[in-house]
């Protein structure tokens, strides 16, 4: 399933997010985008950066939505809805760059050892306590396996050594990832 789309595609995709945000300041139409790849059910991610820091990134981690709408819908909600940051100015948006992660189906994660770094993203349950980290965050950040873990349990809001615990859930994904 990774590398399923190819540069044309994720330029189409990429267009398509920077046209969802901008609507909400224009209220301009949308493009419409033509191909059966487009209608896939996949798991997406959209990330804002704004002069290489992050600005904003929600996703849709499973494929319960066409990829045309999950990204709409990512796009608009990093810009607006990620609880981190304030809502997207229009200003800003000559200083924002967007990443698209085309996310594989998760695998369950039987032991930390099978998971590979910079290939593998996460996504952990603790008795409701949830958290996901892209594949890019382990290699932007040089984690060791452990240290992916251990900010893992940080953003499900757990201490950092909660993947240990024998009622800890985790699973595995990849992603394709397309950038401005």
């Amino acid at each position: 399933m990774v590398g399923e789309y190819n540069a044309e595609d994720g330029e189409k995709l990429l267009n398509l997010a920077r046209e969802s945000i901008e609507h909400e300041f224009t209220g301009k139409e949308i493009g419409k985008l033509e191909g059966k790849q487009f209608m896939q059910l996949r798991g997406v991610f959209v990330t804002l950066h704004k002069k290489g820091k992050l600005r904003g990134c929600i996703g849709i981690p499973y494929p319960v939505k066409k990829i045309y709408d999950a990204v709409v819908d990512a796009a608009k909600n990093a810009g607006f809805s990620d609880p981190r940051f304030p809502s997207l100015q229009e200003k800003e948006l000559e200083d924002v760059k967007i990443e698209i992660s085309i996310l594989t189906s998760p695998q369950e994660v039987k032991d930390a050892k099978e998971i590979v770094i910079g290939k593998d993203g996460l996504m952990c349950n603790y008795l409701g306590y949830q958290g996901l980290l892209l594949p890019q965050v382990a290699s932007e950040y040089k984690m060791s396996r452990i240290e992916f873990l251990e900010a893992l349990c940080n953003k499900a809001g757990l201490p950092k050594d909660k993947w240990q615990d024998k009622n800890f859930k985790l699973w595995k994904f990849q992603a394709q990832i397309f950038s401005e």
